[in-house]
């Protein structure tokens, strides 16, 4: 297909089944036709542009990745965690992005993860598939955020859902996201709600996010501070009150066993430590016949934006969103990147857990700080579960090992 030029369509109207109207920017070919449809649904603000809201973020991957505002995009459109309009509409696709519930441009309660955003999705991805640009297909694709609701929302099993491309995020609510281990990880979404969340909050007049096209207030008209607290749920005061995996989890947990679409679980070896868990056990869990897995290694967001990777997933969504015969479903399931002294080795396999592992029992030594094939002296070692922890080291390897598994 020759390349297509764009139109963008902002603030589009979608209504979701209990009335409410949530606000969508779309980015379509500017040809008559029907396209399939990649869409991101969440609350980090479709009109914020990534480097506003994310400024180191944005320093460091201009200097990963200098083409990212010049490789067949001006960055106009780039909004965190989320594809570039510019690199993927003129491949014959439509892009949208929704505010989602609470948030951005769309008014109502704010409640990340719950139930109802996860319902508004479902709608939001039904109502793509109805309209007349669209071929009937929509798949998802997006970073954190915008992958865990992406495992939330195919688990409900939507008709017109083709495929999705959850990259770096949980799938547990409680054992990837907030108790890694039984242990509260309040660390991470302590910062998140006051940075990333409470800025884009639907109403939020002292929000510092501007829409870099009209000047105007990413988060539409400003409501008084009683309005605010009373439109959004306590998240973070919520996680530390739910010690155990009950029902409030659950909620927040799909059945990823219900996930019956063709799948590309892309996970980062490093990055912030609630998501690698995730893609694995999504990818292990999913009821999907066809499902890959991808291992990477880079920053929290790198990957997801550099051109090998977009290759990838646009020969993953071109596959199943626009039938094309190009090979995809012959690729190996798992594609990884093996750590090395000098960089990382890509390698291809057919299952995760590797069959060829060798299970390898170590004991922890308290008295010693080490870890041994066999059980070392009685000792007690005492350390807080929110401090830095206690390291435990083995002796130097006499030959090169690889560990590649949980």
């Amino acid at each position: 297909m020759s390349e297509l030029s764009m139109r963008v369509e902002k603030n589009v109207a979608v209504p979701v089944a209990d009335g409410t109207v949530l606000r969508a920017n779309v980015y379509r070919p500017d040809v008559s036709g029907r396209y399939p449809v990649v869409m991101a649904h969440g609350v980090y603000g479709k009109d914020v542009h990534f480097a506003d809201a994310f400024s180191a973020q944005w320093a460091k991957l201009n200097e990963i990745y200098p083409g990212i505002t010049k490789d067949g995009s001006s960055g106009r459109y780039l909004r965190w965690e989320t594809v570039d309009p510019e690199r993927w509409v003129p491949d014959g696709y439509v892009v949208i992005q929704v505010d989602a519930r609470g948030s951005g441009m769309s008014p109502g309660y704010l409640d990340p993860f719950s139930p109802t955003e996860i319902r508004d999705y479902y709608d939001a991805i039904e109502w793509a598939a109805r309209q007349p640009w669209s071929n009937g297909k929509v798949g998802l694709a997006g970073v954190s955020y915008y992958a865990m609701t992406q495992w939330q929302v195919a688990a409900l099993q939507p008709p017109s859902l083709a495929a999705i491309l959850p990259w770096e995020g949980a799938a547990d609510h409680y054992r990837d996201a907030n108790y890694h281990g039984g242990i509260l990880s309040s660390a991470f979404f302590s910062a998140w709600w006051p940075r990333q969340i409470l800025p884009n909050q639907h109403g939020n007049g002292a929000s510092a996010h501007r829409d870099r096209e009209t000047g105007e207030r990413t988060t539409g008209p400003a409501l008084s501070e009683s309005l605010l607290v009373g439109n959004r749920s306590l998240y973070p005061e919520y996680v530390p009150r739910h010690p155990l995996d009950d029902a409030w989890h659950r909620a927040r947990t799909p059945d990823v066993s219900r996930i019956n679409v063709p799948l590309l679980s892309a996970a980062n070896w490093g990055g912030p430590g609630l998501h690698l868990r995730g893609n694995i056990e999504g990818f292990l869990g999913a009821g999907s016949r066809d499902k890959w897995l991808s291992l990477h290694i880079g920053t929290h967001y790198e990957s997801f934006y550099l051109p090998r990777y977009v290759a990838m997933q646009k020969r993953f969504f071109a596959r199943y969103l626009k039938d094309e015969r190009n090979g995809w479903e012959n690729e190996p399931r798992v594609q990884m990147a093996v750590r090395r002294v000098d960089g990382a080795e890509q390698r291809a396999e057919h299952e995760f857990p590797l069959n060829r592992t060798r299970w390898t029992k170590l004991h922890l030594d308290a008295a010693r700080l080490s870890l041994r094939s066999q059980p070392g002296d009685s000792a007690r070692l005492r350390y807080a579960t929110m401090g830095e922890g206690v390291n435990f080291t083995t002796a130097s390897f006499e030959s090169e090992v690889e560990y590649t598994g949980p």
